[in-house]
């Protein structure tokens, strides 16, 4: 496994954690879990979606084309 597939790997991980804790939150906030619990929610949803722009654009932030070899 290449050390950009294993990038892919743990942002993908990443991604999962902070939506599902994310929802946990929500669901939290909405069984009265306050202000707080829905900050929470809102936060990690921000944090998924931009580790999720980020996985996209992965080649482009590294420098990589993905139809090429790396640039050196």
């Amino acid at each position: 496994m290449s050390l950009i597939a294993f990038h892919r790997f743990l942002i993908a991980a990443g991604i999962l954690f902070c939506l599902g804790f994310g929802l946990w939150e929500f669901l939290a906030a909405r069984e009265g879990g306050g202000v707080g619990a829905l900050a929470l929610a809102l936060i990690f949803t921000l944090f998924g979606i931009g580790l999720i722009v980020y996985l996209v654009h992965l080649g482009r932030f590294l420098g990589y084309d993905e139809g090429s070899a790396p640039h050196e």
